[in-house]
């Protein structure tokens, strides 16, 4: 009997950083349950700062000699993993930071200080000021992160399913979070539970495909199908754009990219900026896996279909960011316009579109939050001024504020010397290599036309006329810091990308 089963070796050492993340978010919960109102916001950051940072150092230092794969074949642990884990950790920390100012009443007590009304009842702005009733995002992020972990580095379409469901949930309860906007937060939500739970179930209807396909759900073995033509030829191309729905949802590529502007719009905006930074990661991370692994053999199946898809979003998401007047929708058909840029490295299919999406994906995320973390700061009545109009002038008041976000709208134009500039270069270059020239062509000209609202943004913010009620919060120290943080990597990595670069690279091998 002791024959039938023999438990498969499990590499706990490589898998440390991801268990200090479940461990931490798992403590948070209890936290949540036991101490009082008053105490949780005191304990709840400190532990989601610790258990973050310890997990990163955990990455740094065993990671590299622990590669491989482990719990049979099931979780690989090689260098696109273990860049991508760690750049989660990285803009996860940055993220929670922001958070914790929305999130712990502090932000309250900026908004009094710089003029501006802070509605609700004495009940809501004394639970506002003490954590009580949102401290619970801290514990929901840490779990997210750790499926976010566990995504880029499944090597099994069923692992993949449980990390894609483990990342998800707590991002449907984090989108109705806000307070102050409850109905349009609680439609968000909605909107993006139903078409999340819909985009899962055709993810589990491919992967069912392809197992019937391969008669096996580990990327190697789907790889070795697809190379002898063992399968059964009708399931293979319907399962892997099956699982690629699943996966281009998350990113919000056209078609799939309808609950994109209502859950950035509905949701708190500092969850709104981890999301979009840390989800892309995440997403990415696991289409680079499965199309590079799994399903490299079927490329001339895909690669078409793909870059359709990354040429639609681009448009769709320049063309759509025109029309809009609220800041936040602007930047969420930005972030679809941004995925057609990544989808263009993506389908490169060597390792230059490997190196060059990290790259995109590194200099994105540290684009993203600290241009949520300012929207956040931008008050007008005591709400978020998030419309275009209620911006005017607003270097007047603020002009630190409205460098630094003009400064990160440049970086999204892709202008030279910042991030964004060096990451669509490298994407198109990338994409060229391949013979795709035709599709950077698109992202050249889609840039152009996103240049162009940034820019309107821009000259409303530096040459319009004061907005009456408009104020800018005074941030606090964590703040400042997620947003100076972020603007000194998108300007190192314009001036200096090289050993990014270099990394990326270096570590774009993928275990088969």
């Amino acid at each position: 009997m002791n024959d039938i089963f023999t438990p498969p070796a499990i590499n706990y050492v490589a898998l440390l950083p991801m268990i200090i993340v479940f461990v931490g978010g798992l403590i948070g919960v209890l936290l949540e349950g036991f101490l009082g109102r008053g105490s949780r916001y005191a304990a709840q950051l400190p532990l989601a700062v610790v258990t973050l940072a310890l997990a990163f150092v955990a990455l740094v230092v065993l990671g590299p000699d622990n590669q491989g794969m482990t719990a049979a074949e099931a979780v690989s642990f090689d260098g696109p993993a273990l860049v991508l884990q760690g750049l989660i950790l990285l803009l996860s920390l940055i993220g929670l930071l922001v958070m914790a100012e929305r999130f712990g009443g502090q932000q309250a007590d900026a908004f009094t200080q710089a003029g501006a009304s802070v509605p609700g009842s004495a009940e809501e702005a004394y639970a506002g000021a003490h954590g009580g009733t949102t401290t619970e995002v801290f514990p929901l992020t840490l779990l997210s992160v750790g499926g976010m972990m566990l995504f880029v580095s499944a090597n099994d379409l069923l692992v993949l399913f449980i990390a894609l469901e483990i990342l998800s949930l707590p991002l449907y309860i984090l989108t109705g979070l806000a307070r102050r906007r409850r109905l349009l937060s609680q439609e968000a939500s909605l909107k993006y539970f139903l078409l999340g739970s819909f985009s899962s179930a055709f993810y589990l209807f491919g992967a069912v495909m392809l197992y019937g396909y391969a008669g096996s759900m580990r990327f190697g073995d789907i790889a070795a199908a697809v190379s002898a033509n063992v399968g059964m030829d009708g399931l293979l191309v319907p399962g892997l754009m099956l699982v690629a729905v699943g996966l281009l949802f998350k990113v919000g590529a056209v078609p799939f990219h309808a609950w994109t502007p209502d859950v950035y719009q509905g949701a708190p905006t500092p969850v709104t900026g981890f999301m979009a930074a840390c989800t892309k990661v995440a997403a990415f991370g696991a289409m680079l896996r499965v199309f590079y692994v799994a399903l490299e053999g079927a490329r001339l199946d895909w690669q078409p279909i793909l870059a359709v898809i990354a040429a639609l979003s681009m448009v769709v998401g320049a063309l759509m960011a025109i029309v809009q007047t609220d800041v936040k929708r602007i930047l969420a058909y930005s972030s679809i316009a941004h995925a057609g840029f990544v989808l263009t490295g993506l389908i490169a299919i060597d390792q230059s579109g490997i190196s060059s999406t990290m790259f995109y994906l590194f200099a994105y995320g540290f684009m993203t939050i600290p241009a949520f973390a300012i929207v956040a700061l931008v008050r007008s009545s005591g709400t978020e001024a998030s419309q275009v109009g209620q911006w005017s002038g607003l270097a007047k008041r603020a002009p630190w504020v409205a460098a630094a976000f003009t400064f990160l709208m440049l970086a999204f134009a892709g202008i030279p010397l910042t991030s964004g500039f060096t990451g669509k270069f490298a994407v198109f270059a990338a994409a060229i290599n391949q013979g795709y020239a035709w599709l950077a062509v698109i992202g050249v000209l889609a840039s152009a036309v996103t240049a162009y609202i940034y820019f309107k943004l821009v000259v409303q913010m530096w040459l319009g006329d004061e907005s009456g009620d408009t104020v800018v919060a005074s941030p606090s120290l964590l703040t400042t810091f997620a947003i100076v943080v972020g603007l000194a990597v998108t300007l190192g990595l314009g001036i200096m990308p090289s050993p990014l670069l270099d990394l990326a690279q270096s570590t774009a091998v993928f275990l088969r």
